[in-house]
């Protein structure tokens, strides 16, 4: 387990220069994987949810009498542990108080879901919940034996615009079961592409949503860590969606894309390949034939 994590913390430290003392952190126990994740609300049309026409879309969206709005969410979820883990698992710690920060702004305190992971869930019109601020620093604290371990990413991307997520019809008229290909804007010269995470979600017409038919958000703490450390999967500028995530036809689906901007360790006492996340999302529905 050491061996595979001090890897990733080398790979790490090619890529992101740290001001407190690497020696500490690279033989730290301890170790964090946090995410802030955010989605804006969406509204679509009945009509194009039904698979018919909508026509060109007004300059002020989906009319009123044609809407119906899926509510966004902003989901804050942290995984505190050590890295004597067994079978290369660190191993969960479930003793600790876990918050999140916006530096010179506002603390939520997470809730303590157990095995070792603390979580918060909030749509946008919930004033106490976490809340998505682009630009802002988020600090991830995690206190324990009443030392605090912190995590750290600065500059919270905007929303990444994806002109095909938005059709002058509204959807996506799509083939189920074909693959779909998505392009990523262009860069500014001299600028550096975030992380790029891609959700299908179906939806029924009502607006529930389903369990995902295709993700390649990592699944678990460490493959987290080994996102950050060699994120160059996550980081191209055509994004390739497999024909399986759009298994039934005539249905509607979600393609949730998430931009998303590293961070660190920020304590001595966190390892260095602990992995912070946090970014937006920008969404847009398929239709299948």
């Amino acid at each position: 387990m050491k061996r595979l994590l001090l890897s990733a913390a080398a790979t790490a430290l090619l890529l992101t220069p740290l001001a407190c003392d690497l020696g500490d952190q690279i033989f730290a126990e301890k170790v964090m994987v946090g995410t802030l994740l955010s989605t804006p609300d969406v509204d679509v049309s009945l009509t194009a949810m039904a698979g018919l026409d909508a026509g060109t879309l007004p300059d002020g969206g989906v009319p009123e009498a044609d809407r119906l709005t899926i509510p966004g969410q902003t989901a804050a979820f942290v995984f505190f542990g050590t890295r004597n883990g067994e079978q290369g698992n660190p191993q969960p710690l479930a003793d600790a108080t876990v918050r999140l920060e916006i530096k010179n702004g506002s603390t939520l305190n997470l809730e303590n879901k157990g095995s070792g992971t603390y979580s918060m869930t909030s749509e946008p019109s919930d004033d106490a919940g976490v809340k998505y601020q682009t630009g802002a620093t988020y600090r991830f604290v995690a206190v324990q034996g009443g030392n605090s371990h912190v995590g750290q990413v600065e500059d919270a991307p905007g929303q990444e615009r994806i002109e095909a997520l938005h059709p002058a019809g509204g959807y996506i008229r799509h083939t189920a079961n074909q693959g779909l290909t998505l392009q990523r804007p262009s860069l500014p010269s001299g600028s550096e592409r975030t992380i790029g995470f891609v959700t299908v979600v179906p939806v029924s017409s009502e607006g529930k949503q389903g369990e995902p038919t295709y993700s390649n958000v990592p699944k678990d703490p460490l493959a987290f860590i080994q996102l950050v450390a060699v994120p160059v999967e996550w980081k191209t500028a055509s994004l390739s969606i497999p024909g399986s995530a759009f298994p039934q036809p005539k249905s509607n689906y979600l393609v949730i894309f998430q931009t998303v901007r590293t961070g660190g360790a920020e304590s001595n006492n966190l390892f260095i390949g602990s992995a912070l996340l946090v970014g937006t999302a920008d969404i847009g529905m398929v239709h299948t034939q």
